[in-house]
């Protein structure tokens, strides 16, 4: 999986020689258990930097702004409770419909042709904590503030 440098994901670019990092020990741990390997994109190389942003931008402008949007002329309050009774069905209706830029097939379809190749899960999950009381689900990053107009679709306070 290729994956930008956030903390979250990497302590230590090249921690162990060039190419040879420290990883998150959670997200090592994941990667092993599933059978996937860790890649990260190169620093200022916006070609692989662009790979991993482009999903964020499609989910904001396609999901996120027009649901906050919806809940903000309802005067609704939208919040990750709200962003997540509706994800399901943007997915099936809108996510696995589009046609691929690059792939020029609807994902979905290749889903299902490439689904006999994928190896099973494992029984066994890992063991998630649950938040303490106060955190929010989602974090606060994962908006990428400051964008004025998700602060005031959001109503967050900086």
């Amino acid at each position: 999986m290729l994956f930008d440098n956030a903390k979250a994901i990497v302590l230590e670019r090249d921690a162990y020689g060039p190419g040879h990092h420290r990883w998150n020990p959670k997200l090592l741990e994941l990667s092993k258990k599933y059978g996937f390997s860790l890649k990260l994109c190169r620093p200022y190389q916006a070609k692989t930097k662009g790979k991993v942003e482009r999903f964020n931008r499609y989910l904001k402008e396609s999901f996120i702004t027009p649901l906050a949007a919806t809940m903000a002329e309802a005067r609704l309050r939208f919040d990750v409770a709200v962003a997540n009774a509706h994800i399901g069905p943007w997915l099936i209706q809108v996510a696995d419909q589009r046609i691929h830029g690059t792939t020029g097939q609807k994902s979905s379809v290749l889903l299902d042709q490439e689904r006999h190749e994928f190896l099973p899960l494992p029984l066994q999950s890992i063991a998630c904590t649950a938040p303490m009381a106060g955190m929010s689900p989602a974090p606060f990053e994962s908006l990428q503030h400051p964008l004025s107009t998700y602060d005031r679709l959001l109503e967050v306070r900086l």
